[in-house]
């Protein structure tokens, strides 16, 4: 079992930035990949980022890409994304999400989930 717990969340204007964590605890944090996903009212859960566990190879949702950044401090079992240039579109519940063998853009192949922060971006 893998637990994962986020912050970070809140209300900012647009322009401005935000960053996540996701602490995980469980089990060796650098075996699992990683990835960021985003769910607004409404809508289906989105992709926002993945990192791997080994490689750090990164991998961003064409929304975000240049706006947002996923890091990952295995030592500290933590992967944070680091959000700039917020747009009221970017406001949603965020997720981070781990697997041990899976890093892409299909929610359902990943086996652990946190409960989620809320962004809010106001225009």
């Amino acid at each position: 079992q893998v637990q994962l717990v986020e912050s970070g969340g809140g209300l900012v204007q647009a322009g401005g930035s935000l960053r996540l964590s996701c602490a995980a605890s469980g089990r060796t944090f650098s075996n699992y990949h990683m990835g960021w996903f985003r769910q607004a009212p409404g809508k289906g859960r989105e992709f926002v980022s993945a990192i791997r566990g080994s490689t750090d190879n990164t991998y961003y949702a064409d929304s975000v890409k240049g706006r947002f950044t996923i890091s990952r401090d295995n030592a500290k079992n933590t992967v944070w994304l680091q959000m700039n240039s917020l747009r009221p579109e970017d406001t949603a519940v965020y997720s981070c999400a781990a697997d041990r063998y899976y890093s892409g853009d299909d929610a359902w192949r990943y086996a652990y989930w946190g409960q989620g922060t809320q962004v809010t971006v106001s225009s």
